[in-house]
């Protein structure tokens, strides 16, 4: 079996299962039908392990877009990761990955959850190092770490519900809402959650898994390790207090702002994604504190098609550039790849909420919610606000990728996609512009009817077209020494690294303890308790062993020495 081969098998046999759980989930979504599947593994007493499945429409929707964008993301890595020697291991890995986050959808037991979530967890890690140089085992560690705080969060919130009597936490989230016992899992799951999905302060490991391959960064940022956290918090949705929902809507109103602002302020393509992700899971954990766990999973959905196809844009671009991912040395490209340039622009405008796209039908309605519920101004400031920046950076990135001059070397080839990867990329692109709305009357059978004043009502395309013109103004900017940001070094310096997040919340928790580690080891190991422990017992026994050694040695003057010794001896004890 060649590279090809395994390529093919695994996508026909991931869009097989994902074409059959999205028509499954059509049924259940029809028919309002929810299963258990229970098998009882050991049963010691009155003690069991059960192993419990949940198949309903939100699940088997959910399992269904993983399998297609995974199968369609290894079609593309047929062509993206050509000449690689480790390939099985590499498509292995995504397998796993999938399979890992297959257990996290389908259980709704607090221990098949954490063997899905250790499963992402230590995959995403051996995905991310994957290339092996410093910077990737730097961004492994961050990654595996981070993730860990929410791993002891939910090996915390498993030991709390021995007091129900059972981990299917399902059968408890209703009439056990607001007892002190839910209310700790739920902040439990909350900090787990933000831990996945990034949010303030967890949120610099995200852009840093940027290390990884460009397959795996579609992978993750759409549909599989980012989401788990979201998809978690709209499954527990039910049992936060109004306290914890303030607290979560204040966090990821935060996040989407810190995300939205450093995005327009960064030049690295991948990065510039990767806090668009940043900035659509604030929104997703954000219209979840609000109220409409069901109008989050819509946007999940939405956002995982349009995210994998910029994923994927974004590769073949770094690609034929010579893996250059400055946007600055970028321009052009519409004019030499216009298919991929093509791709790139209908999911950048279906992040922006362009009319009729996928991202239109969630983004929009859930701003309007927005509108119509009892929100304070600064909640309302920051999502709007917001969704302006993601349409500021979606045009300066169009200026500077696809439309602006030529910036790099005349050496250059260009070519577009290859085959595989322009198959992966139409794939998407026809469910970017036709699924948001078949999505909508699925989940939503019955439509919204939202009746807003008219300066309401349009505040949305204002603050879109406010967001566009200022992306042009910022791209047709001189780069340079009179460059605005260099009069303003340290605020842009600010806005643009994640609110120092990655100083504080990384260097900052590390900084101390190598710092006291390396006070100890100079001090201690390598100090006094070397000269008092190890070290110094050999010492001294080799110098008693010395001293034995001369006295074996058989010399006269010893043997005289012993004589004069104990002649003394015995006239002392005579005399005594």
């Amino acid at each position: 079996m060649n590279f090809i081969s395994i390529c093919f098998v695994s996508f026909f046999f991931l869009l097989f299962f994902g074409i059959l759980s999205f028509f499954v989930g059509f049924v259940f979504v029809v028919k309002d039908l929810v299963y258990f599947i229970e098998w009882d593994i050991i049963t010691l007493n009155s003690s069991s392990v059960v192993m419990t499945l949940l198949f309903d429409w939100m699940s088997l929707f959910f399992l269904g877009f993983v399998f297609f964008i995974s199968s369609l993301v290894v079609l593309y890595s047929d062509d993206y990761m050509h000449g690689d020697l480790n390939i099985y291991r590499f498509i292995y890995l995504v397998l796993l990955f999938v399979v890992s986050m297959m257990f996290l959808i389908l259980s709704p037991n607090l221990i098949s959850i954490l063997l899905g979530w250790d499963g992402l967890g230590l995959v995403s890690y051996c995905l991310v190092i994957y290339y092996q140089n410093f910077k990737s085992y730097g961004a492994g560690m961050l990654t595996a770490l981070s993730n860990r705080v929410g791993d002891v969060a939910l090996l915390m919130s498993i030991a709390w519900m021995f007091n129900f009597g059972s981990w299917n936490y399902v059968y408890y989230l209703f009439f056990m809402s607001g007892s002190m016992e839910m209310n700790f899992i739920s902040f439990l799951v909350v900090l787990a959650a933000m831990t996945s999905s990034a949010q303030i302060p967890f949120s610099s490991w995200l852009p840093a898994a940027m290390a990884a391959p460009t397959p795996v960064s579609a992978l993750v940022h759409s549909s599989t390790l980012v989401t788990a956290g979201v998809y978690l918090l709209i499954r527990f949705s039910c049992s936060f207090g109004d306290s914890l929902n303030s607290f979560l809507l204040l966090v990821s109103g935060l996040t989407m702002f810190m995300s939205g602002l450093g995005a327009n302020f960064e030049f690295d393509l991948s990065s510039v994604i990767a806090l668009s992700t940043l900035s659509q899971l604030g929104l997703m954990v954000g219209i979840v504190s609000f109220g409409f766990p069901e109008l989050a999973f819509f946007h999940l959905l939405t956002h995982a098609l349009f995210k994998a196809l910029l994923f994927m844009c974004a590769g073949v671009v770094i690609h034929v550039m010579g893996d250059s991912q400055d946007i600055r040395f970028m321009g052009g490209v519409s004019f030499f790849m216009p298919f991929t340039s093509s791709c790139l622009v209908v999911s950048s405008f279906a992040l922006c909420g362009m009319p009729f796209l996928a991202g239109f039908y969630s983004s929009d309605l859930i701003l309007e919610m927005v509108l119509l519920g009892y929100f304070n101004f600064f909640g309302l400031l920051l999502f709007f606000l917001s969704t302006g920046l993601t349409v500021c950076y979606s045009f300066r990135l169009f200026y500077y990728v696809l439309f602006g001059d030529f910036n790099l070397s005349s050496f250059c080839s260009f070519e577009d996609a290859g085959n595989n990867m322009c198959t992966g990329m139409l794939g998407l692109l026809v469910v970017v512009i036709f699924g948001g709305s078949m999505l909508s009357w699925l989940i939503f059978p019955t439509p919204f009817v939202i009746c807003l004043p008219f300066y309401l009502s349009t505040s949305v395309l204002l603050v879109s077209i406010l967001g566009g013109w200022l992306g042009y103004e910022l791209s047709k900017v001189d780069l340079g020494e009179f460059l605005f940001s260099m009069f303003l070094y340290k605020s842009s310096f600010f806005f643009g690294s994640m609110w120092f997040m990655p100083y504080v919340f990384v260097y900052g928790v590390s900084l101390f303890p190598l710092n006291y580690g390396y006070v100890i080891i100079k001090s201690f190991d390598s100090g006094w308790s070397e000269f008092f422990g190890g070290q110094g017992l050999f010492w001294f026994f080799s110098f008693l062993a010395k001293g034995n050694q001369w006295l074996q040695y058989g010399s006269l003057s010893v043997y005289m020495f012993f004589i004069v010794v104990w002649i003394n001896l015995l006239v002392f004890f005579m005399f005594m």
